[in-house]
């Protein structure tokens, strides 16, 4: 049956924007090439016009340099224009890319969309609310039992902060009395004011000079001082 009908011919996919891109940009860089080769090719014959003196020579140079110029003339427009199609393949490409990546936001915030009203369906505001008013119960009651264990054992709660200020300050009188009451004994001594009105000298202490010793001959014993005779 394939014989007599055929069969179908594998079709290629179409070519992407990027193949087309690439392709415009080979042929680009050929042309490149070719104005280049012909640049290189009118630098030599401008050099020979220059050497050669006017005649038939310099004309025959003038038209080659003109076939010349024509050629890259040629491959410039050649050049402006794949150059063009390169920039219009870009701007397909670029919005191509736009709109892929819109496609892909919206997919993304549909998917938390409707993850998201899953989630909501589970949250109630009145939980949230009853939930509130319990955690402030439980925090009163709390304060309560701090407050009631911190309390003093033993401490009247009729106490009159007046009266108490009052035997604080009886304290205070107190001590100040008890420390001018001291026996003079008990208190450091004082020159007295006769000692300082008669300007008497301090008792000696226990530390005396030793007096002179008198001055002994060879056996040890005193010397007697002798008078001295006056005439």
């Amino acid at each position: 049956m394939k014989k007599i009908f055929g069969s179908k011919k594998n079709q290629e996919p179409p070519p992407s924007i990027q193949d087309a891109t690439d392709r415009i940009s080979k042929r680009g860089d050929s042309v490149d090439d070719k104005i280049k080769k012909l640049d290189a090719e009118l630098a030599r014959y401008k050099d020979q016009i220059k050497k050669t003196r006017p005649g038939p020579a310099q004309e025959a140079i003038k038209a080659r340099a003109m076939r010349i110029l024509k050629q890259r003339r040629m491959y410039e427009g050649q050049r402006d224009m794949l150059y063009n199609q390169t920039y219009n393949l870009d701007q397909v490409a670029f919005a191509s890319e736009g709109i892929k990546d819109a496609q892909q936001t919206m997919t993304a915030m549909k998917a938390a969309n409707k993850e998201l009203k899953g989630m909501m369906k589970t949250v109630k505001l009145e939980d949230i609310d009853s939930m509130q008013d319990e955690m402030m119960d439980l925090m009163d009651v709390s304060n309560e039992i701090q407050e009631t264990l911190g309390r003093s054992y033993n401490v009247p709660d009729d106490i009159d902060e007046e009266e108490l200020m009052g035997e604080l300050d009886a304290l205070e009188a107190d001590m100040d009395f008890e420390s001018n009451s001291v026996p003079s004994y008990l208190q450091p001594d004082k020159e007295s004011e006769l000692d300082s009105e008669l300007n008497l000298p301090a008792a000696p202490t226990g530390h005396s000079t030793t007096p002179n010793r008198q001055q002994e001959d060879e056996l040890g014993l005193p010397t007697v001082p002798q008078a001295s005779i006056r005439s």
